[in-house]
């Protein structure tokens, strides 16, 4: 019996794009996945396949798989679809059980450490999984299922059109938006979340578009 099912290794492949393990624009092998794996090339196919479906990877022809590379306008179309979710499932949030404040605010301490020490494969995870902790604790697994996917590929947008990395940021925002809820301010936390996604989004550089078609050619 294979240790890992198709959704596990679906799974798999998008942490290590929320780690900026593989990134936009790469190749993933069938083969080489199903030794990594240690599973049928088909399982793996079918894993791509699901993948295909979410929107983090595409067949290009007689070449093989690859992530995507979202254009300009899906970056933005992106942070649209954060600013109209996340503001929004906060709106009713209420005053959260201490249980879920005090693993907030163990994320956000430890986003700090991993910004502090450099792991910037550590910083990524913490910050984008941010959103997705929030959503969970927040009990609603339909929002979560849908922030662990919009994260992901805000991740893959972040490699492609945000030329500065702004982490320190995020993650006083990130702080400020647990107090505002462990203090039962709905809307002031609200209020903070939409100003931190115009700030990721404010971030995107329509510059880097050409760069990135320049490469979609060439390839």
């Amino acid at each position: 019996m294979a240790k890992f099912s198709k959704s596990k290794i679906a799974e798999k492949l998008v942490q290590s794009i929320l780690s900026a393990e593989i990134t936009p624009g790469d190749r993933l092998g069938e083969i080489k996945l199903a030794e990594f794996f240690g599973v049928s090339r088909t399982l793996v196919r079918e894993a791509l396949i699901e993948l295909q479906t979410r929107g983090f990877v595409e067949v290009r022809p007689r070449m093989g798989w690859y992530v995507v590379e979202p254009s300009f306008e899906e970056a933005r179309e992106t942070y649209a679809a954060r600013r109209v979710i996340e503001p929004g499932m906060l709106r009713d949030a209420g005053k959260p059980l201490q249980s879920v404040i005090l693993s907030l605010r163990k994320h956000v301490a430890d986003e700090k450490k991993a910004i502090e020490s450099g792991n910037s494969a550590a910083r990524s995870v913490l910050l984008a999984d941010f959103h997705v902790c929030l959503a969970e604790h927040l009990g609603n697994r339909f929002l979560t299922a849908m922030m662990h996917d919009l994260s992901a590929r805000t991740t893959l947008v972040s490699a492609l059109y945000q030329s500065t990395n702004e982490a320190q940021v995020s993650n006083n925002d990130h702080a400020m938006i647990v107090e505002a809820l462990a203090k039962g301010q709905s809307a002031e936390a609200e209020r903070l979340m939409r100003e931190h996604i115009h700030f990721l989004e404010a971030r995107l550089d329509a510059t880097l578009a050409n760069n990135v078609e320049m490469k979609k050619k060439s390839g």
